[in-house]
C-alpha cells in the first residue's frame, strides 16, 4: 500500500468503522477506502477476525477507523471542518449526513449516525465573520448563531446589512 502517512486522524468506533469509512468515502470527493485490517486475536470488545482498524481518506485527510468497542463516545471536541462553495453543496453534505441517521445540530454542525461530528462551512460564511469589515463580521456572526444548517442567502444578506435574502433552516 505505499509509506504510510506520518500523521493520521485516528477515529475510535464502537463496532462500525468501516461502515463509516465506506459511507465517507461514497459521500465526499477525494475520498476512498483503503486496508481493512482484522483482529489477528480476541480483544475487549471483539473475536479474532472481527474488522479492528479501517484506513480510510476523507477529502484527502488520511484516517484510521478503530473498532475500540464502547469504552470512548464522540464529542465535539474532535470534527470534520468541511468547506463548501454554496448553498447547493452544503445542503448535499449536510443532508448526506443528517438524512443517513445523523443528528443536526448548531452554527453549521451535525453528528453523522456514528457520532463523528461536522461543520458544513460555506465559504461565504468563513469569509465574512473574517474580513476586515467587523460589522458585517459581527452581523454575520450574529445570523449565523440562528442557524442549524447555514443559510448562505442569509448570511449573504447579513453581511450586506440587509434582512432579506434567506430563511434559516433550523
Amino acid at each position: 500500500m505505499g509509506t504510510p502517512a506520518k500523521n493520521t486522524v485516528c477515529i475510535w468506533y464502537d463496532n462500525d468503522a468501516e461502515g463509516a469509512a465506506r459511507f465517507y468515502a461514497a459521500t465526499f470527493p477525494d475520498s476512498f477506502v483503503g486496508a481493512v485490517h482484522r483482529a489477528p486475536g480476541d480483544y475487549p470488545s471483539g473475536r479474532e477476525g472481527d474488522v479492528l482498524v479501517v484506513e480510510f481518506t476523507v477529502m484527502g485527510i488520511p484516517c484510521i477507523g478503530l473498532n475500540g468497542g464502547p469504552a470512548f463516545k464522540q464529542c465535539e471536541a474532535f470534527s470534520f471542518q468541511i468547506a463548501t462553495v454554496d448553498q447547493d453543496e452544503t445542503d448535499r453534505y449536510w443532508n448526506a449526513i443528517v438524512g443517513n441517521g445523523g443528528q443536526e445540530s448548531e452554527c453549521g454542525w451535525c453528528k453523522d449516525k456514528w457520532g463523528v461530528s461536522w461543520q458544513i462551512t460555506p465559504v461565504a460564511l468563513t469569509q465574512a465573520y473574517t474580513g476586515a469589515d467587523r460589522a458585517a463580521a459581527k452581523r454575520v456572526f450574529a445570523a449565523m448563531l440562528t442557524m442549524g444548517k447555514i443559510d448562505v442567502a442569509a448570511i449573504e444578506a447579513a453581511r450586506r446589512g440587509s434582512s432579506n435574502g434567506g430563511t434559516s433552516s433550523l
